[in-house]
């Protein structure tokens, strides 16, 4: 029988030899970006129905980076059709000085409408 290797390295994955056995020598990247709301979201949809891809996303360590990128662009996508709404409807910082609680019950409204595309757009799919 031929001496095993101490590394070896196979579908893009190193492998480290510890007894009889290789082992995955997998290293987190550096991000420090948080992931956020969406990007929670996001990884419990891929654990559900997409576990390969979240496996993949895993061991190569792209996971974090992609949620972290993923939960600013929702925000991001979030915030935009936020202000398109508001402009649309006339939600303006007049209807806030003038009748508050009306202010406050369309941005709520229009907040979970605008969330509601980024669920369907972008996180759940």
């Amino acid at each position: 029988m031929s001496e095993l290797k101490p590394r070896i390295t196979e579908n893009g994955i190193d492998y480290i030899l510890v007894g009889d056995y290789y082992i995955p020598d997998l290293k987190l990247p550096k991000e420090h970006r948080p992931i956020g709301k969406y990007g929670r979201m996001h990884r419990e949809y891929l654990r559900e129905v997409h576990p390969v891809r979240l496996n993949t996303l895993t061991l190569t360590g792209e996971l974090w980076t992609y949620l972290a990128d993923l939960n600013e662009q929702a925000q991001e996508r979030l915030d935009t059709i936020m202000e398109q709404m508001k402009d649309a409807e006339g939600v303006t910082e007049e209807l806030k000085r003038t009748q508050e609680m009306e202010w406050v019950r369309r941005c709520n409204n229009i907040h979970n409408r605008a969330e509601e595309i980024i669920l369907q757009e972008m996180i759940y799919s």
